[in-house]
């Protein structure tokens, strides 16, 4: 959380400052794109980045106090607005349509430069995998499930969305799994969901599936070498727990 408590202090002492001001007329270098500009963009706090992405507030209400409301609601904790669909962000004064959808499209991005993979990644322990995968599941409400692809010597090929469901469950077609491996000549994979609801113990569901795609996996010689259950605290291996 980059919103210290000294941050913060100092945030509410300049809007204070400029209460029912808008930020044109601030003093320039406390306008977050002035600030950027003659300071670099590691000097603007979460709150004024939220607030360029915002552009405007509402009456009386500057971008950056605004942006200041969200985040103190949710005790600036930058997972949690992340985790915001438009539904959610909307319910603040102040933020439209078009708003929260700046909003969750920069977010989106950030994931997504998480997930710039580098292509000799080799993802031999849960502890990698964990690592490699976590940022896919990181700020999801539903559960997913993914497979990662591997080569004999589990060198990373691919990550490919195999299903998305509600909170608690998602429908998984086998035939998918194989046909992902296959089109990339993979040996082996990782099967991959996550659990919204944090709990990290494997359901039966879970463990019938994994069993399944075991079996069919030794049939064709594409070895499951791990299925990980993620969660926003942790993750459950099914290898380090030898039930594959």
């Amino acid at each position: 959380m980059f919103e210290t408590i000294f941050f913060v202090k100092l945030i509410n002492k300049k809007l204070k400052m400029y209460q029912n001001q808008p930020i044109k007329q601030w003093v320039n270098e406390d306008q977050p794109r002035e600030k950027l500009l003659q300071r670099g963009i590691n000097a603007l706090t979460d709150s004024e980045l939220i607030a360029l992405l915002l552009g405007t507030g509402y009456k009386d209400i500057s971008a950056v106090e605004l942006g200041n409301k969200i985040l103190h609601s949710i005790n600036y904790d930058l997972d949690t607005i992340a985790r915001m669909n438009v539904e959610d962000l909307c319910k603040y004064k102040g933020v439209g349509e078009a708003k929260a959808i700046t909003l969750m499209a920069s977010f989106e991005l950030g994931r997504r430069r998480k997930l710039k993979l580098n292509e000799e990644i080799i993802l031999n322990c849960s502890e990698k995998s964990h690592e490699f995968f976590r940022p896919i599941f990181s700020d999801l409400n539903i559960e997913e499930f993914h497979v990662g692809l591997l080569n004999q010597k589990n060198k990373w090929l691919k990550t490919v969305k195999i299903s998305q469901g509600g909170i608690s469950s998602t429908s998984v077609d086998i035939r998918l799994i194989f046909k992902a491996a296959l089109d990339v000549y993979a040996t082996r994979i990782i099967l991959i969901h996550n659990h919204p609801s944090g709990n990290l113990t494997p359901s039966f569901q879970d463990n019938e599936l994994t069993s399944k795609i075991v079996s069919l996996g030794k049939m064709i010689e594409i070895n499951v070498v791990d299925h990980l259950i993620i969660t926003n605290n942790g993750y459950f291996s099914y290898a380090d727990n030898n039930l594959l």
